[in-house]
């Protein structure tokens, strides 16, 4: 069996990651946030550190209609209280949480399977 790589034309793809950065379309961003749609890069999601995250910061992913929402917490996993995302958990939108190089990945094979998603990203941050 042959494989091919397929890139969805038109789409934000994390092209590289690492500590304190990550690329996507092969432009770099070293913001200490930012969110993620397949069509979309909003880089004032203003969250300073872990310890900022509030509801409204989950919140405010609800105008984005996404079917399940990453959160990708910098070199380290780090687990928001509940509370936080209760919102989503309302909505029916799953959270997942990981590193975020795991959420990078899981990212690109959710847009690549035409998954509306959105990643909330905390670049660079450590426990």
């Amino acid at each position: 069996m042959k494989f091919h790589l397929t890139q969805p034309e038109g789409l934000n793809l994390f092209t590289g990651y690492g500590n304190d950065f990550v690329n996507i379309n092969g432009q770099r961003y070293d913001a200490p946030s930012l969110v993620v749609t397949p069509d979309e890069i909003i880089e004032d999601w203003r969250v300073g550190d872990f310890a900022q995250l509030n509801e409204n910061h989950f919140q405010a992913l609800l105008a984005l209609k996404p079917e399940i929402a990453l959160l990708g917490t910098g070199t380290s996993l780090r687990f928001p209280h509940p509370r936080l995302s209760a919102c989503l958990t309302n909505a029916g939108i799953g959270l997942e949480v990981m590193d975020t190089g795991a959420a990078c990945r899981t990212y690109n094979i959710l847009v690549a399977e035409g998954r509306r998603v959105v990643m909330c990203l905390l670049i660079g941050m450590s426990a």
